[in-house]
This record gives C-alpha cells, sequence and structure tokens, in this order.
C-alpha cells in the first residue's frame, strides 16, 4: 500500500507547462497522496484542470526589461522564494517538480535551500530557459523526448525519458480507432493555433484546402480554431471556396474534435505533438518560428521523421505548398491510416504513470542509481503558516 506524501508541483502559467502538471496531479492523487500546484495569476485558473488541487500562487520575474526590468524580475523571485519556503514548511512537501516556465523558478529555488528533493520535467525537444538554469542542482530530470536539445552530457546519468503527460479525455482516443474514411464520406479536417489560433493558419489554410482534389473539397468538413479578430475574413474564405466550416476562438471540447478529425493542421507546440502521438492523428505542422530556441521545429521531428506528420517551415508556408504536402501525407484511406498508426508509434500513453513513479523513486530503496546518489533527505521545517490558498479541494 503506498504511503501518503506530500508533492508540490511548480508550473508556468501557459497550456503547454500546464496541462501534463494537471496529469501528474491527478496521477498522484489517484495513488493517494496530497498534491498542491503553485504558479501564477493564469496557472492557478486555467480552466478545466486544478479544480480539485489546492493551488497558490507566488510572483516570479520573467527577464526583459532592461536593467531595471532585471531588478524587478530578481525581487519577484526573491519573494516568490520566501513565500515558496513558508508554504514548504507547513505541507512538508517529499518533492517539488518543476514544469519550467518563469513562475517554476522561485519554488525550486526555495526547495534547493531547504533540502527538499526536485525533479524538472521538459515537455519539448529543446531544454527551456528555466529548466536549463536548475538543472545542475535537480535530482532528476524527466523529458519528452528521446533526443533532447541543450542538454548536457553531465545531466543525462540523471536523466529520464517518460514522455509528456496527456489529458485523460485525449488518452483515451488511444482506444478508438482511426475515423473510417469512406469513398463518399465526410472529409474531417481540424486546424488549431493553440489556445489563441494563429493568424498564419487562417491566412493560408482555406486557400490551400481549396486547391485540393475536387471530390475531396466537395466532402470537406473544417473545425478551424482562430483569433477574433481573423474569425470574419476566415469565415468569408471558406464561403468562397464552399466548404462547409465551424470557426471558434476556443475549442473547450477539443478532444472530441480530435476524435474524428482524419488530419489536423496545426502549430508543433509540446502539447499539440503529444496529444497528436497519443491518439495517432496526421498532421500538417507549421513551427511557430518566434518560439524560444526554434523548439517546435525540434517538436516535430520525431513524428515528422515516422512519417506520422509533414513540417512546413512558416516562411514556406503557402496555400500550394500545404495542398502538396497534405497530398505527400495521402489522401486515400490507406495512406492516412498509415500515416496515423504513424503518428500513433511516436505516442508515449504512460507518461503520467512513468512520471508518478520516478516521483515517487526518489525515496525508495530501489530509486534509479543516478537518483539515489542525489536524493536529499526533506528537511524538518518547522510549521510557520503558509500564504493564502487561492482554491483547494
Amino acid at each position: 500500500m503506498t504511503n501518503t506524501r506530500s508533492y508540490v508541483l511548480a508550473a508556468g502559467g501557459t497550456g503547454g507547462h500546464m496541462v501534463p502538471a494537471a496529469a501528474l496531479a491527478a496521477e498522484l492523487a489517484e495513488r493517494g497522496h496530497h498534491v498542491a500546484l503553485v504558479s501564477d495569476d493564469r496557472g492557478v485558473r486555467f480552466p478545466g484542470l486544478f479544480e480539485d488541487v489546492e493551488t497558490h500562487v507566488l510572483p516570479a520575474g520573467r527577464l526583459g526589461g532592461g536593467p531595471m526590468g532585471w531588478l524587478r524580475a530578481a525581487r519577484n523571485v526573491m519573494a516568490g522564494r520566501s513565500m515558496a519556503k513558508k508554504l514548504y514548511r507547513e505541507i512538508q512537501p517529499s518533492c517539488v517538480i518543476g514544469f519550467g516556465g518563469y513562475p517554476a523558478l522561485p519554488s525550486l529555488l526555495a526547495a534547493f535551500s531547504a533540502g527538499i528533493p526536485t525533479i524538472i520535467h521538459e515537455q519539448n525537444a529543446v531544454l527551456g530557459r528555466v529548466n536549463r538554469y536548475v538543472a545542475d542542482k535537480v535530482d532528476a530530470i524527466a523529458t519528452s523526448y528521446e533526443d533532447v536539445e541543450r542538454l548536457k552530457d553531465s545531466w543525462k546519468a540523471k536523466t529520464h525519458l517518460v514522455g509528456n503527460p496527456v489529458r485523460e479525455q485525449v488518452l483515451e482516443l488511444r482506444n478508438r480507432p482511426y475515423p473510417l474514411l469512406e469513398e463518399d464520406g465526410i472529409f474531417r479536417v481540424l486546424v488549431t493555433g493553440g489556445s489563441q489560433g494563429a493568424s498564419i493558419l487562417s491566412q493560408v489554410v482555406p486557400d490551400g484546402l481549396a486547391l485540393l482534389p475536387v471530390h475531396f473539397r466537395r466532402r470537406m468538413q473544417v473545425t478551424h480554431q482562430a483569433r477574433v479578430e481573423d474569425i470574419e475574413e476566415v469565415r468569408q474564405k471558406y464561403l468562397n471556396h464552399g466548404i462547409p466550416a465551424e470557426i471558434a476562438t476556443y475549442l473547450p471540447d477539443l478532444p472530441e474534435h480530435l476524435a474524428w478529425a482524419h488530419i489536423v493542421i496545426a502549430r508543433a507546440g509540446a502539447s499539440t505533438i503529444s496529444e497528436l502521438t497519443a491518439a495517432g492523428r496526421p498532421a500538417i505542422l507549421v513551427p511557430l518560428p518566434s518560439a524560444t530556441d526554434d523548439h517546435q521545429t525540434a517538436n516535430a521531428r520525431e513524428i515528422t521523421n515516422a512519417g506520422g506528420a509533414r513540417t512546413i517551415n512558416q516562411r514556406s508556408f503557402t496555400a500550394t505548398e500545404l495542398a502538396k504536402q497534405i497530398q505527400k501525407l495521402g489522401l486515400d484511406t490507406v495512406g492516412l491510416e498509415n500515416a496515423a498508426a504513424r503518428a500513433r508509434s511516436c505516442g508515449r500513453p504512460d507518461a503520467a504513470r512513468d512520471l508518478a513513479d520516478l516521483v515517487e523513486s526518489i525515496h525508495a530503496p530501489t530509486a534509479p542509481i543516478g537518483i539515489r546518489r542525489a536524493a536529499k533527505q526533506s528537511s524538518n521545517l518547522g510549521g510557520s503558516p503558509a500564504f493564502a490558498k487561492v482554491s483547494g479541494a
């Protein structure tokens, strides 16, 4: 029987950080542990993820704005570190798990100071800035890809490939077959650029789909996530091309749209890739060129090399190129099903379980040798009150 422990998850306020944190929180709670989330204002209020999790907000600085901005950031980080240490005195965490993003930094610094074991999880195929900054001191590094750029050789002994945890609703799609594409049936396309949509997709995709063979265009059904300012223009484009389309700024039922999609056109964020590979859906990927360290291009590499996706860099992303790459991916039942299977082969559906095993193993006698060597006993920190909870179970 599992002994109940307390764990703190520290994550930045974007979906790419919060979704895997929520998946780990659910897995640890299922095992009987107490879980608390530490994030910024955005993270603790992320819709649909942390209703049953104790959550805390602390200040965190983001570098920028010149010397004065750096000074403000440093002050916020130190204030957040102090607040996190007070929280740790109250809940006595067995481990602090960071998911990247600047809001995770104060919590990890507080854990180092208090002698509490730490793990970081990297969602992308390039180790992020905050994770690089703390990697020397953490006890274990969990990765989502076998090959991760910016990962030093000296860190590899404590590095573990677990994958990127996804929502349970997406994971369930793995047990559902790829949707049957009948000769005269509907050809369903899902276009998503993340929580805010992507203007480049709105500009190019309708015209690109219009260049596909007429027998596909006539039976196409599109769901397109777009920015508010782009919606009317996108709607008019699809109308002009005679392609039925549902346009929305937010898709709360995204897993269900993913379930029936024959092909997905999307950015290459970490959550997007992990959901495509978990569900097994072929895709056309357009990496965000301004992403830090060009990590979206790196994210797309594995699924593209496997044959489950085609990647188009944004400079080359035109209507003609989109139509060409869709046809190369496959517009027949066999071609699309093969691409779906290859996408699925890149999935790591046990990511939440494997990450939770790693978290628990930091104190276990059978922990991996790299972790046993580095693990530290948690300090007895006393009982001064923590800062106010935002919400709690």
